[in-house]
């Protein structure tokens, strides 16, 4: 009796969440019906992880930002959008009129400005990436701001946190600010210590239980930090021994990471105050404090567009510009990511490019960190292999690279993967390059990972044996839910 009662209250509770499902969240339709096999499939564990990974953000709305400071980022984009239309400076070069569209839609979508006076430092190394990072810490004299992922609880993520605490203790306001997933191991007695000394740290979406945080969704994946508001850092790299190459593990870690000097880092300190806004509660003040507009008017650089994206917005910004991106390709595209998991409108892109003679290469790594992201992504490249693109399986340890380069042109780095959770379900952050130097040289560094690649040829993957393909066949059911 007590048997048959469980099992009926079980077929209701997920029946419940079916219908919630179906004619409530209104959700892509993959997605659904992913949740709706696990459902079926998964009759006592299926409503469980629904509860943990399937909240919708849009209809709960669990967060709320700030948009004042959009007021007067309005006026800037309506008056660049004219610009744009009429060609007039800084608009009138070859490349701001080759990728008008991209810039029009990451203005319009994304309040994205354009800025062209940057000085662009590109890291691929760790140790390099950490040393002007704890550098630029150290010289610093107003304001630290710093969000983060993953902050691990170990030698560099430690060191981090008594970095930021000394700063703290000379008067330097700290503001740090980490994902309460991601940043589950960090030490709460450094953060504690970083407070008392003056400093303030929040974490972002925290969990109902203390120590375990079940919202999988919605996690904030950025990694900023802007220093004096002079300096930001944006890109692949989280805080741990483990993005130096110091777990045996993963081996190496081959990520991209930019520091930025210029007009643009006051984008990303735009983006940094919304989201420490919106975790922290505090109304921080959008004044010269924190923003340095220099006179662009004849100064040339690296033009750069900070676009981010969420499950807050309507717009999936990233996943857009990459879309537009690779479709405004006429010679090649060459992509890096650690997780390949394209939606339709994606993955429609890069075969597009590919059979319309467009050089398409997509690396990704050839050891797993997540098995069933990893197998999902086996079978995803199978398509674009299909139709002619180039895969290559990157062996020096795990490749975190998030990049794109195009034609020699235009190229972006950041925090999005090609797979659903970036598109969707996380907060991303990614620097769109209209500069030819810079994108030459990311095409290098990509060449030059290509000699830590294996190739994987429509032959080889053809061969793959039964077990693998199972593993790919059940992965990408779930992909969409990943």
């Amino acid at each position: 009796m007590i048997d048959s009662v469980f099992w009926i209250l079980l077929i209701i509770v997920n029946l419940f969440f079916a219908i919630t499902i179906t004619f409530l969240e209104r959700r892509n339709v993959s997605a659904s019906w992913a949740w709706l096999m696990v459902l079926s499939f998964i009759p006592i564990g299926g409503f469980i992880l629904y509860i943990i990974l399937g909240q919708n953000l849009s209809k709960r709305r669990i967060f709320t930002w700030d948009k004042k400071g959009y007021e007067s980022i309005d006026r800037g984009i309506k008056l660049q959008q004219k610009h744009l239309r009429e060609g007039i400076a800084p608009f009138n070069t070859y490349l701001t009129q080759k990728y008008k569209d991209l810039l029009m839609m990451n203005m319009t979508t994304d309040h994205s400005l354009y800025t062209w006076n940057n000085e662009l430092e590109v890291f691929t190394d760790g140790r390099d990436k950490f040393d002007s990072l704890f550098k630029d810490i150290a010289a610093a004299k107003k304001n630290i701001h710093v969000l983060y992922y993953i902050i691990q609880n170990d030698v560099y993520g430690n060191r981090l946190l008594e970095a930021l605490t000394e700063k703290a203790k000379e008067g330097v306001e700290v503001r740090l600010l980490y994902d309460d997933a991601g940043s589950r191991r960090i030490s709460k007695k450094r953060v504690k210590k970083l407070i008392e000394a003056g400093g303030s740290a929040y974490a972002f979406f925290p969990g109902k239980l203390p120590i375990i945080n079940l919202r999988i969704n919605f996690r904030n994946h950025r990694k900023i930090v802007v220093i004096d508001k002079e300096v930001g850092y944006m890109g692949g790299f989280n805080v741990g021994e483990e993005y130096l190459g110091l777990n045996p593990r993963f081996g190496y870690w081959r990520d991209t990471h930019l520091r930025i000097k210029g007009n643009a880092v006051n984008d990303l300190q735009v983006r940094f105050l919304l989201d420490w806004a919106q975790a922290s509660g505090e109304k921080v003040p959008w004044n010269d404090e924190y923003f340095l507009y220099t006179d662009e008017s004849e100064q040339e650089g690296v033009g750069l567009q900070i676009v981010t994206s969420g499950p807050d917005s309507s717009w999936t910004q990233i996943k857009n510009s990459y879309i537009r991106m690779i479709l405004d390709a006429k010679e090649y595209v060459y992509i890096q990511t650690p997780y390949f998991i394209p939606d339709d409108s994606v993955l429609d892109a890069i075969r597009i490019a590919s059979v319309s003679g467009v050089d398409v290469r997509v690396m990704i790594p050839n050891k797993p960190d997540h098995l069933f992201v990893y197998w999902a992504t086996y079978s995803y490249v199978g398509e674009v292999l299909k139709a002619g693109a180039k895969v290559y399986l990157y062996g020096n340890g795990f490749l975190h690279a998030k990049t794109m380069v195009i034609d020699d042109s235009i190229a972006t780095v950041g925090t999005a993967n090609i797979d659903v959770r970036s598109f969707r379900l996380n907060f991303e952050v990614n620097a769109i390059i209209y500069h030819e130097e810079s994108s030459v040289n990311l095409r290098n560094t990509f060449e030059n990972d290509l000699m830590e690649c294996i190739e994987l040829t429509q032959e080889v993957y053809n061969n793959r044996p039964l077990y693998i393909r199972f593993k790919e066949s059940v992965s990408r059911l779930l992909s969409p839910v990943l």
